[in-house]
C-alpha cells in the first residue's frame, strides 16, 4: 500500500473523531428536554468532550517519544470505538457526561500523534496535507446536524452507535494500512519531551498568544449556534440550517487555508485571520433576519475554520524534526484546553441572563483588542516567524 491509501485512512478516522466531538451541539435541546436540564449543564457536556479532547494530549506527548506515531493513532481509534458505544448506552447525565469526555479523550490522542505524522509522511506539502485532512474533518461537523436530525426520526443514540461501528472498521484499515509501508523516521530525533517543548517556547506561546482566544469565542459559538439563531428569531429548522451552513463553509476554508498557510508569512497570515474572525463574529451580533444572518454565517464558517490549518501549518513546518511531536503536544493540549472552556463560559453567562448578543460582542471586541496588541509586536519584529 502507498502512503496515500494511508492518508485516506486517517481522514476517514478523523472523520469520525472530529463527529465525535461536534455530535453534541446539536443534541443539546434533545438533552435538555429529555434529562430536564438547564443550558448550563448542556454546556458542561459539550466540554467535557473538549476537555477530554485535552486531557491527554501532553501525556500522549511524552508516549510518542517512546511508541511510533501511528501505534498511538490506532490506539485512538480503538478508544473512540468503545468509548461511542459507552455514550450511546447512556442512561444518566454523568454517565453521558463521562462517555463524552472519553470520546473527546480519543480525538486528542489522535490529532497530537496524527498530525506531526502527517508532516513527516508529506513534509514538501505540510500545509496542503494538512489542509485536506481538515476538510475531512470538516464535513463530519457539515453533517452533524443533518445525521442527528435524521437518527431523531428513530433514536438520537444511533448517530453515537454509527461512530462506533464506523471507528472499529477504519482503525482497522489503519493498521493494515500502516503495517504494509515504510514510516517515516523523523520523528525518532524527538526523545526528550521536557527539552524539546522548552526549547520551543516562543513559537508555543506565540501560537498561542494568537488562536488561543480566538477558538475560546468559537467554541462557545458553535455549540450555541442553534439556541443563538432561534434567539434572534429564527425557526427551528432555519436555526438547524445555519449550523450546518456555518460548518460546511469550513470546508473549502480548511482546503484552502492550507494552501495559503504555505504561500504566504505565516504570523501576518494568522493574524489577519484572526482579526477578521473578531470582526464577523461582532457583526453576526448587529445583523437579523434569515438572509443578512445566513449571509454573516456563511463568511463567519470560512474565517473561523481557516484559523486552524493556519496555525498547524506554521507550528509543524517551523518546528524541527527533533523537537516538533513534543512541542507540538503540549502546544495542542494547552490550546485544547482553552477552546473546552468556551461552552461551559457561554452556558452560564446565558444562564445568568445575558443575552447572546451581549456575549459574543463583548467577547468579539476583547478578542479585536488582543489581535491589535499582537499586530504590534509583530510589526516590531518581537514574534518569532
Amino acid at each position: 500500500m502507498s502512503r496515500a491509501r494511508l492518508f485516506g485512512s486517517l481522514c476517514g478516522l478523523v472523520f469520525l473523531l472530529n463527529l465525535a466531538r461536534i455530535v453534541f451541539a446539536p443534541l443539546l435541546d434533545v438533552f435538555i428536554t429529555e434529562f430536564a436540564i438547564g443550558e448550563a449543564t448542556a454546556g458542561h457536556i459539550v466540554t467535557l468532550a473538549w476537555v477530554g479532547s485535552a486531557s491527554l494530549r501532553l501525556p500522549t506527548g511524552w508516549i510518542l517519544t517512546k511508541v511510533p506515531r501511528h501505534h498511538v493513532v490506532v490506539v485512538s481509534g480503538v478508544i473512540l470505538a468503545l468509548s461511542s458505544a459507552f455514550a450511546a448506552t447512556a442512561a444518566t447525565i454523568p454517565r453521558l457526561m463521562a462517555g463524552a469526555f472519553l470520546m473527546g479523550l480519543a480525538s486528542g490522542v489522535y490529532f497530537v500523534s496524527a498530525n506531526p505524522l502527517l508532516s513527516e509522511l508529506f513534509p514538501q506539502r505540510v500545509g496542503h496535507v494538512i489542509g485536506i485532512h481538515g476538510v475531512a474533518s470538516q464535513i463530519a461537523a457539515v453533517i452533524a446536524a443533518p445525521l442527528v436530525a435524521l437518527t431523531l426520526l428513530v433514536d438520537w443514540r444511533l448517530s453515537l452507535w454509527g461512530i462506533a461501528v464506523g471507528a472499529a472498521l477504519v482503525t482497522a484499515y489503519t493498521w493494515i494500512a500502516a503495517r504494509r509501508i515504510e514510516m517515516p523516521t523523523a520523528g525518532q530525533e524527538d526523545s526528550n519531551f521536557i527539552a524539546s517543548a522548552l526549547s520551543e517556547w516562543r513559537i508555543i506561546v506565540t501560537s498561542l498568544a494568537i488562536v488561543g482566544a480566538a477558538v475560546f469565542v468559537w467554541q462557545g459559538l458553535f455549540n450555541f449556534y442553534e439556541l443563538y439563531m432561534q434567539a434572534k428569531g429564527l425557526s427551528e429548522s432555519q436555526a438547524g440550517a445555519m449550523l450546518a451552513v456555518v460548518f460546511a463553509a469550513g470546508v473549502p476554508a480548511f482546503y484552502l487555508g492550507g494552501d495559503l498557510a504555505d504561500r504566504l508569512p505565516q504570523v501576518p497570515y494568522l493574524l489577519g485571520v484572526v482579526g477578521v474572525f473578531a470582526a464577523t463574529v461582532y457583526l453576526l451580533t448587529m445583523v437579523d433576519g434569515l438572509w443578512a444572518v445566513g449571509a454573516v454565517t456563511c463568511f463567519l464558517g470560512f474565517v473561523a475554520h481557516a484559523v486552524f490549518p493556519a496555525v498547524d501549518t506554521y507550528m509543524l513546518d517551523t518546528l524541527p524534526d527533533a523537537t516538533r511531536g513534543s512541542a507540538y503536544a503540549v502546544f495542542s493540549s494547552v490550546w485544547m484546553l482553552t477552546q473546552a472552556l468556551g461552552s461551559s463560559a457561554v452556558g452560564t453567562l446565558v444562564e445568568r441572563g445575558y443575552t447572546y448578543d451581549t456575549v459574543f460582542a463583548s467577547a468579539a471586541l476583547a478578542l479585536g483588542v488582543s489581535i491589535l496588541v499582537l499586530v504590534v509586536f509583530e510589526r516590531a519584529g518581537r514574534l518569532p516567524s
